[in-house]
């Protein structure tokens, strides 16, 4: 893989989201060392920009979670040092970064995605519950890996929620509540030959898929592909590649979806630019049930690395 050049790993940052940031980054610098690429870890919180670019890195894989890595502010800087990097560019990351801003895009569209309201200091919350009906969901726009999250089952739960996710975000997401099947979708590649892998259906246990059960059980069970008809399932990819392409989103993504109990309705939940990569994570996951081993798909995002700016670079 010498063709790949020095390549950097960039994991563990700033965010929230840190810790995951470090264990798929390692799984990530790990996978690509086993397949003879000229791998290096590098961690943006604790060394310079300055320092990234003394490293003379030909491409650099982005296994960061949350701000300051996800969200269009490093992409920008690569862009400047003229380095290429996998995942979407300054404008696709900081969007989807934004589920209030994605959820708009999406709309646009006419893609499907749950009613919201966004919450700030100014909101009258007595409002929000017949607006959105109870239960609802809480959480802070900028956040992942449910931090800060709240599942809000009664009226006056809800200034405490609040409360919460504004402890992450001026302004707060309020979302009305699917009850139905929790699906992931993963995606790959650019433009119109981007494409969803199988389909993974998540079931938490008691239907609660937080940090914990995320990361650090084997409680929560992962059925891939997803036991859905072929009709439906196509449907939904169908429909998350439209979502990835809408943001314009390219290398990978993997795509949060809720399928409705009363009905099959698929609502598109969040997209995340620069999924985990953890032994819990699900983009693996999917590429496994494609026929694509950890370290084969840690490869060929690498090779999607490119300067979104100079549309014809590697």
């Amino acid at each position: 893989m010498k063709e790949l050049g020095k390549v950097g790993v960039l994991f563990g940052g700033r965010s929230a989201e840190r810790e995951v940031s470090i264990m798929s980054g390692t799984g990530v610098l790990n996978a690509l060392r086993s397949r003879g690429v000229d791998a290096h870890g590098f961690d943006p919180a604790e060394r310079s920009l300055a320092e990234l670019a003394a490293e003379k890195f030909d491409r650099v894989f982005i296994a960061l979670h949350g701000r300051f890595g996800e969200d269009g502010s490093l992409q920008g800087a690569l862009e400047q040092l003229g380095i290429p990097y996998t995942g979407s560019g300054v404008m696709a990351s900081s969007l989807a970064m934004d589920k209030i801003f994605t959820k708009k895009i999406w709309l646009y569209h006419g893609l499907t995605t749950p009613k919201y309201a966004v919450l700030n200091k100014d909101t009258d919350l007595e409002q929000i519950p017949t607006q959105l009906g109870l239960p609802l969901i809480v959480k802070p726009p900028h956040e992942g890996s449910t931090i800060g999250i709240t599942k809000v089952v009664a009226a006056e739960g809800l200034s405490a929620a609040y409360r919460l996710a504004a402890g992450f975000d001026e302004e707060v997401l309020a979302e009305e509540f699917i009850q139905g099947r929790e699906l992931t979708v993963a995606v790959l590649g650019r433009g119109a030959s981007a494409y969803a892998l199988p389909l993974i259906e998540i079931v938490a246990p008691d239907g609660n898929y937080d940090y914990q059960n995320k990361y650090f059980t084997d409680d929560t069970q992962y059925l891939c592909p997803a036991p859905i008809n072929d009709t439906l399932a196509l449907e939904i990819k169908t429909m998350c590649e439209a979502a990835y392409r809408a943001v314009n989103c390219e290398g990978w993504a993997r795509i949060d979806v809720l399928l409705r109990s009363s009905d099959d309705k698929p609502f598109l939940i969040e997209i995340n630019t620069s999924p985990g990569m953890t032994g819990h994570s699900l983009v693996p996951m999917a590429a496994k049930a494609a026929g694509m081993s950890y370290e084969d798909v840690c490869i060929e995002i690498l090779k999607t690395a490119r300067l979104k700016t100079a549309p014809d670079s590697n």
